[in-house]
């Protein structure tokens, strides 16, 4: 294994300067051409080409849990794990067609906003509030620490002052406001391939060698013989990672919720898109579609080659960890196998993917607060200059209280994947329920809102433990429980996120039909012709939904 060396650092600097400089460009040439300030700020209005909103989406979204967390997955677990991908690439065309159009149409630019304009001030200031947490806690800090430890364990630094460069520097972007997030972003998604296409191709070389050959086509094939087994794309209930994936239901139901909550009622992702027209926004979504189906080959292909490696002994004790096995190596390890110049390159994809995420998430945070919070409740008059200034101000508090709390969490031994689902996945399941009958259901009420907001947390945790207090073996011959591995019948996490969406959804419905009307919808503009599409973005989707299809009839 090769060691850090001056190349690797040469092209890191490199990276960092491009970034930086170019971040710098685009906010003096951009500074002042759209609308206010603060919607400049907040959402570029009317700034973002395509091209951006689909690499910002995806820059966005891709970060240490999935080159980390996900890579560790496919050690693991194996192809099956992509579903996560590959269904986000399927929920990006269905948020395209029928959710961006609401947003844009009712001129929607925070979450919140939504809530309030269908539900009223009590809904909204309590989910902003809830948001503001949950991105502070959960995902500010685990994009934050899980990138601090791979990038510590590749460059041999310090994690605290690893930490302290990803939070400075995307600070740094963040507060050149969305337009300069959004273009920087199309070069972070750039290293991001590139690098993460090099580590694949490097692993897959690193295979073939195994069979006596070379080249990365060589490799894949070696690949299939040495790991056939981690290419099922459906895990049948024999297989000891069932309860992550419950077979065919994974593809039919929880993943459904999770890509839905995520794509489609996430301020930290809509917000790429809500600053633009319509036409402009569909296409960055389909761009991002596409973008989506690569991933797969970069942050879930190096996985299954390590676990090759390993099973071949050719890595030795490096996926070990105190003596035990640790799947989330497999990424670290693979880097450091990389030659000189090109771990640089790697590096450099691994923080862009980092860092990227963390100022989106950041800007996200800054345009709650700001839009929802402070000058909703704090100061009603506060001038648009105010807001950019407020919102710059959010975004060095969040990434502070991030630093500090973030080794404190415990996030490296929950795995940072399982760290964001675990928390997120307890209330995913309302807010995407509150949405969709918002959306589509005249009769919804506010009442009906907040009880998706709590209800669709108690009946998570009441899911969550019972087996504790009750055998659930008797779910098992209708795929709705599994043995845990201890003898103990558990509901999968994803199907149990069905079950919560259906218990709201049916919850809702009850108290919308019996209780007391509000006054809901007034102001949602609905139309069926917001829903109609261009035939270049129906071709597109089409492609997108036949590649799909071809992947799990090629690998079921």
């Amino acid at each position: 294994m090769t060691a850090f060396s001056s190349l690797d650092s040469f092209v890191f600097l490199v990276y960092f300067l491009v970034i930086s400089g170019y971040g710098l460009w685009v906010y003096r040439r951009r500074k002042g051409t759209s609308g206010s300030a603060s919607q400049d700020y907040f959402l570029a209005e009317g700034s973002l080409t395509w091209w951006a909103i689909g690499a910002s989406l995806i820059a966005s979204n891709i970060s240490a849990e999935q080159f980390i967390g996900m890579s560790g997955s496919g050690f693991r677990i194996g192809m099956a794990i992509a579903v996560y991908e590959l269904m986000g690439a399927a929920t990006l065309v269905i948020v395209a067609v029928f959710f961006m159009p609401v947003y844009l149409k009712n001129r929607i630019y925070t979450m919140p906003q939504f809530l309030e304009q269908r539900y009223g001030k009590t809904v909204a200031t309590t989910m902003a509030l809830f948001w503001l947490g949950l991105y502070v806690v959960v995902n500010l800090t685990s994009i934050l620490y899980l990138g601090a430890l791979a990038i510590s364990s590749i460059a041999g630094l310090n994690v605290f002052a690893c930490m302290l460069f990803l939070a400075v520097f995307a600070t740094i972007i963040t507060l050149g406001g969305m337009k300069v997030i959004g273009y920087t972003d199309v070069i972070q998604v750039l290293c991001l391939v590139i690098g993460g296409l090099a580590t694949t191709w490097i692993a897959l070389d690193l295979v073939a060698a195994l069979g006596g050959g070379n080249g990365a086509i060589h490799g894949t094939s070696e690949l299939f013989k040495r790991a056939g087994e981690h290419f099922d794309m459906v895990l049948t209930r024999d297989n000891p990672n069932y309860m992550d994936l419950p077979g065919l239901s994974t593809i039919i139901g929880g993943m459904w919720i999770v890509n839905l909550n995520y794509w489609g009622c996430n301020q930290y992702i809509t917000q790429r898109a809500l600053g633009a027209d319509l036409h402009t926004a569909r296409k960055g979504l389909l761009f991002a579609a596409f973008l989506k189906l690569l991933m797969p080959v970069i942050v879930v292909l190096p996985g299954i080659a390590a676990y090759a490696l390993d099973k071949s002994g050719t890595l030795g004790d490096a996926m070990r960890q105190g003596g035990e096995l640790n799947p989330d190596r497999a990424y670290p390890t693979l880097l450091a196998l990389l030659p000189s110049g090109l771990k640089g390159v790697a590096f450099a994809a691994l923080t862009a993917a980092v860092v990227a995420s963390l100022a989106g998430k950041a800007n996200s945070i800054a345009t709650i607060f700001t839009l929802d919070v402070y000058r909703k409740h704090f100061d009603r008059d506060v001038t648009e200059k105010g807001m950019v200034w407020i919102g710059r101000v959010t975004v060095v508090v969040a990434m502070a209280i991030a630093v500090l709390i973030a080794p404190l969490l415990g996030i490296d031994k929950k795995g940072g994947f399982q760290y964001i689902q675990e928390y997120t996945g307890f209330v995913s399941p309302g807010i995407l329920a509150m949405f969709l009958l918002g959306f589509f259901w005249r009769k919804t009420t506010a009442s009906a809102a907040m009880f998706a907001t709590v209800g669709g947390l108690v009946f998570s945790v009441i899911l969550k433990f019972l087996p504790d207090v009750m055998d659930l073996s008797f779910l098992a011959p209708i795929g709705f429980s599994a043995d845990n591995g201890t003898g103990v019948y558990e509901i999968p996490f994803l199907d149990r996120m069905l079950i919560v969406f259906l218990l709201v959804v049916a919850g809702m419905a009850l108290i919308s039909t019996i209780g007391q009307r509000d006054g809901a919808m007034k102001k949602m503009h609905l139309d069926r012709k917001l829903f109609r599409v261009e035939g270049s973005f129906a071709c597109g989707s089409a492609a997108v939904c036949v590649m799909l299809v071809t992947i799990y009839g090629a690998w079921w």
